[in-house]
């Protein structure tokens, strides 16, 4: 069936079937079956068995289709490709390139830009991207979900930068649903900035149409963003960190009711390229094992928790007395405090060289996990998940440091625990992912 909008159902017998919510929608509104009067005295006509067969399949079909509407959820494959450090590394141009453009993995430290402008980083070790489309007739873009910002911008035709040349570009000109906003958009990055304005359109996203989605079309772009591998970002966070107050995209999703649950969901592959995935209404149990660890937000502009504390073997090395961090899958490593961020690899063994933590690649099997204490529960991880291995740089942890006492817990975490984002009730859920 085509068309419609795409759900997944789980039957009892735990199979795993595709419908179409658009179809469901009309059947369950037209399929009515009328019964006969008899009080009035006339004849009522006699149900064969085949008839009575028919209607009982009738509303078994609609019973089950009511069922499927219920679990609606939207799922956006995502890809994980090289990231723009591992393809500068075989190029021999990292050492040129993190000399021009430094990582600086700071979301938000100036409290005026949450209204005027919104502040991204420029982690070039990002790797995990999806497929959406924007305008009637629709274009493609690729993008970075990302929970840590607000905001949908895309490369433009009116963007004349070296960074939009290789990346696909909106031209609002070809898009009959397309109107202009009439607002400048301004995205400061740690070494540069992207800068355009605002329009509305239809966004699609996971087969399904956003309805006059505002987002940003870029007019210029930092010299850096050329290497990334993404055209542009879809803001997960809460529309208090969106620039110049637009809506955020899942918050669109809520109010046009196209997700049944007010969360969405986020499974990263470790290692494959294939098989990552954001769901949005709902989970995907086949993505995690055991319970879902429910954490309330301390903040609702990121998704922002309340960590207890980081121990090694033990013994606290970090976040002594707690510490805010947000879960970020815009942000590929661990960021926290410079003394923090150093203590903790000094406590599996690392060593700073040329900006990283570096370890030997003989030594991961012997070194210790992290132990992040969240609200309670202890979430493990393993040298195998915080250590990430080059072809041409060797071994290196996915430690970072920044000068902000916001932590983040970003892909490295996320690929460890299926991460669940509940706006009905403003919490976050960890999971073990499969």
């Amino acid at each position: 069936m085509a068309g419609g909008y795409s759900l997944i159902v789980a039957i009892k017998e735990r199979r795993v079937r595709t419908v179409d919510c658009l179809y469901i929608r009309q059947h369950t509104h037209t399929s009515q079956i009328t019964h006969p009067q008899a009080s009035t005295g006339e004849r009522v006509p006699q149900v064969t068995a085949e008839e009575t067969r028919h209607h009982i399949m009738k509303w078994a079909i609609v019973l089950c289709a009511v069922v499927a509407l219920s679990e609606c959820i939207i799922q956006v494959p995502l890809i994980k490709g090289k990231s723009a450090r591992e393809s500068l590394e075989e190029q021999g141009l990292w050492n040129e390139y993190r000399g021009k453009f430094p990582f600086n993995p700071t979301r938000f430290d100036d409290q005026s830009l949450y209204v005027s402008s919104e502040q991204m980083t420029n982690d070039a070790d990002l790797a995990y991207f999806g497929v959406i489309s924007i305008g009637t007739p629709p274009q493609s873009f690729t993008v970075i979900f990302d929970t840590g910002s607000s905001n949908l911008w895309i490369p433009s035709v009116y963007c004349s930068s070296a960074a939009c040349a290789n990346h696909n570009r909106f031209n609002p000109g070809l898009s009959s649903t397309f109107k202009n906003a009439g607002k400048s958009l301004s995205i400061q990055y740690g070494t540069g900035s992207m800068t355009g304005f605002e329009g509305f359109d239809t966004v699609v996203v996971g087969g399904i149409p956003v309805k006059n989605q505002i987002f940003g079309l870029s007019q210029s772009e930092a010299p850096f963003m050329a290497h990334m591998k993404a055209d542009g970002i879809l803001g997960l966070a809460y529309p208090r960190l969106a620039a110049s107050q637009a809506t955020p995209v899942f918050d669109n999703m809520m109010t046009q009711h196209l997700v049944n649950q007010d969360m969405f969901s986020v499974y990263l592959t470790r290692n494959s390229a294939v098989g990552s995935m954001v769901t949005f209404g709902g989970v995907d149990t086949n993505h995690y094992y055991g319970q879902i660890a429910w954490i309330p937000l301390s903040s609702e502009m990121y998704w922002q928790i309340t960590v207890d504390s980081v121990t090694v073997n033990g013994q606290i090395v970090a976040c002594n007395g707690g510490c805010q961090a947000i879960v970020d899958t815009g942000t590929s490593n661990i960021v926290g405090p410079q003394a923090d961020i150093s203590s903790m690899a000094r406590a599996v063994g690392a060593y700073s060289a040329n900006g990283d933590n570096v370890v030997n690649c003989n030594n991961i099997n012997n070194m210790p996990s992290m132990v992040f204490h969240i609200h309670g529960q202890a979430f493990t991880l393993p040298a195998s998940t915080y250590v990430r291995q080059s072809t041409y740089y060797g071994c290196r942890t996915g430690l970072s440091s920044s000068s902000s006492d916001l932590w983040i817990l970003g892909d490295i975490f996320i690929r460890q625990y299926y991460s669940i984002f509940s706006r009905a009730q403003n919490m976050v859920g960890l999971a073990l992912a499969r």
